[in-house]
């Protein structure tokens, strides 16, 4: 079978990730963009396209399928980014026109969460569901939402976003103007100041700076403050995963992301909260599970399957 190639481009609010992906599902090449570096939206799309004429060029491509996008607030329908909060450019970002001009082939612009939840149903756990749901904790909260086979997009392209659902009335103010949002607890910003503010109750200096990853080994070490804030973030976390079950009864929820590699320390205090919580009727349906695809390749493999 002759193998074709298509891209696949990962959005996020840190960096941005170019793969050059197989018909097979194997991502044979990478290039990577700070997104953070950026101000300018036309600058940033012409550093993206000439990162993808490289690689082509160094892997010796010379016919691509198409170009799918996963970006925050990524709109399938016009192929724009409308607003993201956790993005350096401000306002509607007309991607897909901007992209199109350089390069003559299909592009496919998608919320990230939405690409990230495609890869998972090509190619990871989710091959044999119709409806699932998968998150993305990272600098921000997303969420690809599936069902009945079909990814959630709702009358304007923007539903599924779960990360700024109200978690808690008149809490942390978020990025994207309101106060509350589940971003701002289980994301790994929102588990860092979750931590520091432990600190502070406890009569101790938070650190200057500390990420998840040394949360977790705090927690591993022992430290209670540590494994607290894990307990909050999996309270915080099951409770929002019980209130998705109601409104589309997932057959699994998957969850990606740095937050994840906590292990114990997150899933086995989320799935306690998300059994507490959840509505009687669902109890026992929905399992959460973590994803199975390897994270720096999900949300490009799904981008780049979206021009299937």
């Amino acid at each position: 079978m002759t193998q074709t190639y298509a891209i696949g481009i990962d959005i996020g609010g840190t960096n941005t990730d170019i793969g050059l992906v197989r018909s097979d599902g194997k991502c044979i090449a990478h290039k990577i963009l700070s997104t953070q570096t950026y101000s300018d939206a036309e600058l940033y799309t012409d550093d993206i396209v000439s990162a993808i004429q490289n690689l082509l060029k160094e892997n010796e491509i010379s016919h691509i399928e198409g170009i799918g996008i996963g970006a925050p607030n990524g709109n399938y329908y016009t192929g724009t980014i409308d607003d993201a909060p956790n993005l350096p450019f401000s306002g509607k970002i007309f991607l897909k026109d901007l992209i199109s001009k350089k390069i003559d082939t299909k592009v496919v612009v998608t919320n990230d969460a939405n690409a990230a939840a495609y890869g998972e149903k090509i190619y990871g756990g989710a091959k044999d569901l119709n409806d699932f749901i998968l998150i993305t904790l990272g600098t921000g909260v997303g969420s690809g939402i599936v069902v009945n086979g079909q990814l959630v997009y709702g009358h304007d392209g923007c539903a599924g976003e779960l990360g700024h659902a109200t978690l808690y009335p008149g809490g942390r103010m978020c990025s994207c103007g309101r106060r509350g949002c589940l971003e701002q607890y289980t994301s790994a910003r929102g588990i860092v100041q979750t931590y520091c503010e432990l600190c502070k109750d406890d009569g101790i200096t938070p650190p200057e700076k500390i990420t998840c990853k040394e949360i977790t080994e705090r927690a591993d070490s022992g430290e209670l403050l540590a494994q607290k804030t894990w307990k909050l973030t999996a309270e915080h976390l099951g409770i929002a995963l019980a209130n998705a079950v109601t409104f589309s009864s997932p057959k699994a929820i998957f969850l990606m992301g740095g937050p994840v590699k906590a292990g114990h320390w997150l899933l086995d205090p989320l799935k306690v909260a998300f059994n507490e919580n959840i509505l009687s009727i669902f109890k026992g349906k929905t399992e959460i599970l973590v994803s199975k695809l390897p994270e720096n390749d999900v949300a490009i493999l799904g981008a780049a399957a979206l021009i299937q």
